[in-house]
């Protein structure tokens, strides 16, 4: 019988060139599920086939644990320090084994051993098939719609099936069985069934290569395409940079007569796009990524990494975009939180840090109003950059001798070790129910411990509004935090 076993092994090796060891890992298998049938509870049966003779042993096996942890399954589990009595040097994560009589194969149900042998090799064939296809080094799966599953697109491509998620499909376009689909290859996960290439439509890096695919200047390294934002089936933008001062990044993008940006634009359902050249100045890059809106004046904020930019009222909603989604796309492109107004806003913003400003000075620093302005003419915004810039460049102020320089600077240290001290014995008021909050740095609790904020009740009772001027976090991030400070109002409810 076991000479059998092994040839059978050898037929079905040939006949669906699946390797040897995976056949008879399959036997393996199907005879260890079969001897498991025999006792009670979650037992792990290991099976061994020799590989010459056919003779196989069948083994009962307990995973080694931690003491600490207990047994989870004492059917399939033993404690270090039991298994220890029996292998002294045997370690945590090994198995303990023990003989058990063998199942004879011709106990095994035929059809249930037939079942799991070929689905082993169905599984290994399918391995195959996509090591294959991953070998290419493919970004773009090419095929045509199979079938519906769930609400997700199964497209075939040769043998190989991908998935395209409801999600990360263009929105409004309709795809029938039969269609042909070109979708960036995202990941692989062989825990999906049948279709275990996760593909996608809607995300930037498949605009990014359709660019790759168009433009034979990014191939060739003289273009590069740094970032790319998109809302899926309307607008996107990227950014490129030339390495060569000869190619013009724009125009090679856009092809003669925009045949290279239509080729795009035709593959994502008329999806339009916006070409914006890459800068290394942050505000230049900003601009460019605005357009077609004309800036005035832009004003950037290193520390909160945002940008005040400032258009003229015939620009104001070209910039902002049919419901924000210019200025939007432009904050992503760009990395930075981009605030749009008009000058009379601007004006009012300015007039109001001034009075921030000139209010601070005159409190912490103990001078009047005409010192407080000198200091903000000069561009002072905060104490720190009075008692911390380069001395020399406060001697220069004119209206300022060495003396006056020098007695600001100390006041302005002391006023910021005062608020130091005081925001210590703040921070330490902070309950431990909030300082426990998940999401919550140090930082962000020193913010909420200067705006009044110590407990997690206190948290959870800020609007989004209040929370986001206190810790200067973006919507989604201040919304998620106050949902985790409310969790335990609803906990146990339905």
């Amino acid at each position: 019988m076991n000479r059998e076993l092994l040839m059978l092994v050898e037929a079905i090796s040939r006949e669906k060139n699946v390797e040897r060891d995976v056949v008879l890992g399959a036997v393996e298998l199907a005879l260890a599920q079969a001897t498991k049938k025999l006792y009670q509870g979650e037992v792990d049966i290991r099976v061994a086939v020799d590989r010459d003779s056919g003779n196989y042993e069948t083994f009962r096996r307990w995973l080694v644990v931690p003491d600490e942890a207990g047994l989870q399954n004492p059917e399939s589990e033993e404690l270090l320090m039991d298994a220890r009595e029996r292998i002294p040097d045997i370690e945590v994560g090994e198995y303990l084994e023990e003989g058990v009589e063998s199942v004879p194969i011709g106990r095994i149900g035929a059809m249930a051993a037939k079942q799991v042998i070929l689905q082993k090799i169905r599984d290994a064939e399918r391995e195959m098939l996509l090591n294959d296809f991953m070998s290419r080094g493919e970004r773009i799966f090419t095929g045509t719609v199979k079938r519906m599953d769930k609400g997700d697109i199964i497209v075939e491509s040769g043998r190989v099936e991908g998935r395209l998620r409801r999600s990360e499909m263009i929105p409004k376009e309709n795809l029938r069985s039969g269609d042909r689909v070109r979708a960036m290859i995202m990941e692989v996960d062989l825990t999906l069934r049948g279709a275990p290439i996760v593909l996608s439509r809607s995300s930037p890096a498949f605009m990014v290569e359709l660019f790759r695919q168009e433009v034979p200047e990014i191939e060739q390294g003289l273009l590069e395409i740094k970032n790319c934002a998109r809302d899926p089936g309307s607008r996107a933008k990227i950014a490129v940079l030339s390495h060569d001062k000869r190619v013009d990044p724009i125009g090679t993008c856009v092809g003669v007569r925009g045949t290279r940006v239509n080729a795009v634009t035709n593959e994502l359902a008329g999806e339009r796009v916006d070409i914006v050249l890459w800068s290394e100045d942050p505000a230049q890059f900003v601009i460019g990524a605005l357009a077609p809106a004309n800036v005035q004046s832009i004003v950037v904020d290193e520390e909160k990494h945002a940008m005040d930019v400032v258009v003229d009222e015939e620009n104001l909603a070209i910039a902002i975009g049919r419901g924000g989604q210019n200025v939007r796309l432009a904050a992503d492109l760009t990395g930075w939180k981009i605030n749009i107004m008009d000058a009379a806003e601007s004006a009012q913003k300015q007039a109001n840090e001034s009075d921030t400003a000139r209010r601070l000075f005159m409190e912490k620093l103990d001078v009047d109003e005409e010192i407080a302005d000198i200091l903000i003419a000069e561009g002072f915004g905060s104490l720190e950059e009075v008692a911390y810039v380069p001395l020399q460049e406060m001697l220069e102020i004119e209206s300022f001798d060495e003396d006056t320089v020098n007695e600001l600077r100390t006041r302005a240290k002391d006023a910021l070790l005062t608020m130091e001290i005081a925001r210590e014995e703040s921070v330490d008021e902070v309950s431990q129910d909030l300082r426990d909050l998940e999401g919550l740095t140090p930082e962000l609790i020193a913010k909420l411990a200067d705006g009044g904020v110590h407990t997690r009740d206190e948290l959870a009772d800020l609007g989004l509004d209040e929370l986001t001027d206190l810790t200067g976090q973006s919507v989604e991030e201040a919304t998620a935090l106050i949902m985790k400070a409310r969790e335990h109002w609803f906990a146990g409810q339905e």
